[in-house]
């Protein structure tokens, strides 16, 4: 069931961790945004039952133009698919989208990263207003509306020894489905090696496990539900707080 302005999504399929019911999503656009909650590509959110007033782009958002040193992309760009485009036109700066899920606009908002590399970095205006009217820093920002297209500045050419190891640190990372990261590392230490102290890495519950490669990721075996999520989230805030007085900060949304 699909028009100009809802889409019916399954979040068991659409969804990077595969949990989700079947719901009505509202198609958005810059004359229809109505404070909906936009889920991109359902990468780093956690879908329950009892969801409301979801949005998700139009698809007129999903375009490239690359002009005298400056990119504009629609925030509904995947980020993979700006990736390969840099890539292809010898355009630094984007090497660290390779394996990161998930769109633009969704990016821009959490300010996504890996290491010092960041998206915000080469952000020069967010629907034609000017970077310098929003607040970011370590993967977060005050971004509240969409992001319907962002211009970035070309300061350098593709970096491929770069884009390799960048490459290497996804090495370590689940393959299986899940949010990518669920914490957010705390200042001077790592999520996961808090999990794994409190001894939480390879623990189940029904068919979510935080993840034996790497505890900060927590892995849908299969049929993996809302409730067991939330129950493994909970537990591992309470341990981490029990052990090292630290309360660990989502890095995933939960709607």
């Amino acid at each position: 069931m699909e028009n100009e302005e809802w889409r019916v999504i399954d979040f068991s399929k659409f969804s990077s961790i595969k949990i989700g019911p079947k719901l009505k999503v509202k198609i958005i656009d810059e004359f229809n945004y109505d404070d909906e909650f936009l889920i991109g590509r359902a990468t780093n959110t956690l879908i329950s039952s009892n969801a409301k007033n979801l949005g998700i782009l139009s698809d007129r958002y999903k375009f490239i133009e690359y002009k005298n040193g400056y990119l504009k992309v629609g925030g509904a760009v995947k980020n993979r698919m700006l990736y390969n485009f840099c890539k292809r036109n010898n355009i630094g700066g984007f090497e660290f989208l390779a394996h990161l899920p998930g769109t633009i606009g969704g990016s821009i908002k959490m300010n996504a990263g890996v290491k010092s590399e960041e998206i915000s970095n080469n952000l020069v205006a967010i629907n034609g207003i000017d970077k310098k009217n929003f607040k970011f820093s370590y993967r977060k920002s005050n971004i509240n509306s969409p992001v319907f297209e962002a211009i970035f500045e070309i300061k350098r050419d593709y970096d491929k020894n770069l884009d390799e190891y960048l490459k290497k640190l996804r090495l370590n990372q689940p393959k299986a489905p899940s949010l990518g990261s669920v914490f957010k590392n705390p200042k001077g230490d790592f999520a996961g090696r808090l999990i794994e102290n409190v001894g939480l890495k390879g623990y189940k519950k029904g068919n979510i496990q935080i993840s034996p490669i790497h505890a900060n990721f927590f892995v849908n075996l299969g049929k993996g539900t809302f409730e067991d999520m939330i129950y493994l989230i909970n537990l591992t805030k309470k341990r981490v707080k029990e052990k090292f007085n630290i309360d660990l900060e989502l890095e995933i949304k939960i709607v």
